[in-house]
């Protein structure tokens, strides 16, 4: 589908020329003076109460679609970018292709708890989240109604504008994502991750990319993520791109993703029930490698590595084994207890590769633990960190764009846990005591000391739930990447 064009006019919607404008309603205060609305209140179709729509024409034909957002002391960037995903469904289903949204006034009091660009911004991302659709490989249309008809959304606003195409860019990022995400397996591979970051190393001078293939990682002396890798027939890629605009300051950030571009398990393999949805096991890659591009887009004066090492876990003859012991690329060496904990071996080799690079603050993103979907559902990340103040910024740049995080312990009882018998460490407990946490140990064991941020995505990746990204892909962490590389240099 074509990407929804987004606009900023100086009119208020009525005049926009949209199909379709919107009339916000708040509880405990003056309806504004629109006909349409006036009626439907009147009627009781339309209410204040958050999230309630209703919907009109009016004498020159156009769509009105009333919104309740509740008490306007409430209004914040997650509310509003939830109703404005609401109204983009509802525009949808009323065949309108522009819908027109007057920016609604944030409180000035000082409990304030969204400026006007959050807001500006919530409205770009809940609308062209919703308007995301995935029917490549549908031969015909299905007649449900979807999303896919909306092509433009105008907000009446001035002021706003640089909030807002940051929103539009960092969007349009998480929608490629989601993208990559929903490819089957059997397209996006590897190889095919690998071309992607290329088509994005294509479009900006400041950005280059390097793939290794499998003799390379080998050759490199990442014996962790090769161990992983050996079991499948498909070709491993370690993707790397360097952003380095020529105004850069602030800190060297360094990105890395989970990419299992499909995840059998190995040898230590998963039931077949669900085991389709491994195909999500690279979402961290994936959002990693879009939101490189958004933040090569909008130019931001940051210097970023993203390593991502993508691959598949298949248990051939050629696949690593329980018992096995490999030398990662840092000189540790590693048992192999179960070799569906193989994230983290990639993700060991990785962030070293990172550290090498130069970079002194550290994020990784990985669909990692099934245990942190048992502690946090899909409402929380769960968040790592070795240091309390890059905790607090990575943090904040997630809550900003409604992609919450809670944040999880480590403890030396834990470092105790995954230290070997036989080996340096033990990629997985034979005790099911805190998986979630031994797997944020493991890989603190990688980061040379550096302030370093681990968010474990399986709960969060797919599934969500939010009216904006519904049960599917939901391309988490692109939107907070960008947000948090803009912040460091803000």
């Amino acid at each position: 589908m074509a990407p929804v064009e987004v606009l900023t006019s100086d009119k208020p919607p009525t005049d926009s020329g949209a199909s379709a404008r919107v009339v916000p309603l708040f509880e405990d205060e003056e309806a504004p003076p629109d006909k349409v609305a006036a009626q439907l209140l009147e009627l009781g179709e339309a209410r204040a109460r958050y999230k309630h729509l209703a919907h009109g024409h009016d004498a020159s034909g156009q769509r009105v679609i009333v919104v309740g957002l509740g008490k306007r002391s409430e209004l914040d960037h997650e509310r509003l970018r939830t109703a404005a995903a609401a109204v983009a469904h509802r525009a949808a289903q009323l065949a309108a292709r522009s819908v027109a949204w007057p920016l609604p006034a944030p409180t000035s009091s000082e409990t304030t708890v969204a400026s006007a660009g959050q807001l500006a911004a919530a409205l770009v991302e809940g609308t062209l989240l919703r308007a995301y659709r995935f029917d490549r490989f549908k031969s015909w249309g299905d007649g449900d109604g979807g999303d896919s008809g909306l092509e433009r959304l105008i907000v009446c606003a001035t002021g706003c504008e640089a909030a807002i195409e940051r929103a539009r860019i960092a969007t349009f990022a998480a929608n490629r994502a989601r993208d990559l995400q929903n490819l089957p397996g059997n397209v996006a591979t590897p190889t095919f991750l690998a071309e992607r970051a290329g088509e994005i190393a294509d479009q900006h001078a400041s950005l280059e990319v390097e793939l290794l293939d499998r003799d390379g990682i080998e050759q490199l002396g990442m014996g962790a993520f090769a161990a992983v890798a050996r079991g499948s027939v498909s070709e491993p890629r370690l993707i790397v791109l360097r952003y380095a605009p020529g105004a850069a300051r602030g800190p060297h950030l360094g990105l890395v993703g989970k990419a299992v571009t499909f995840d059998s398990g190995g040898i230590s393999i998963k039931p077949a029930q669900r085991m389709h949805e491994m195909k999500f096991d690279m979402s961290g890659g994936a959002a990693v490698i879009e939101a490189v591009g958004a933040i090569a887009e909008l130019a931001l004066p940051l210097r970023v590595t993203a390593v991502v090492p993508a691959c598949e876990n298949m248990p051939d003859g050629g696949a690593f084994k329980p018992g096995d012991i490999v030398t990662a690329l840092n000189g540790r060496t590693i048992e192999i207890t179960n070799t569906d904990a193989e994230g983290r071996l990639l993700l060991a080799d990785a962030l070293t590769y990172a550290v090498r690079e130069g970079a002194d603050r550290l994020v990784d993103l990985a669909t990692l633990t099934g245990a942190i979907i048992v502690a946090l559902g899909s409402t929380y990340a769960g968040l790592f960190a070795n240091d309390d103040e890059w905790a607090a910024t990575v943090a904040a740049a997630f809550a900003a764009t409604g992609e919450d995080t809670w944040r999880m312990p480590l403890h030396s009882d834990f470092a105790d846990m995954i230290r070997g018998e036989h080996a340096d460490l033990v990629n997985a407990s034979l005790e099911r005591k805190a998986l979630s946490c031994y797997a944020a140990q493991f890989l603190a064991e990688f980061v040379d000391g550096r302030p370093w941020a681990h968010l474990d995505i399986a709960g969060t990746a797919w599934g969500r739930g939010r009216e904006y990204v519904g049960k599917g892909a939901s391309g988490f962490g692109v939107r907070a990447l960008v947000e948090l590389a803009h912040r460091l240099v803000a």
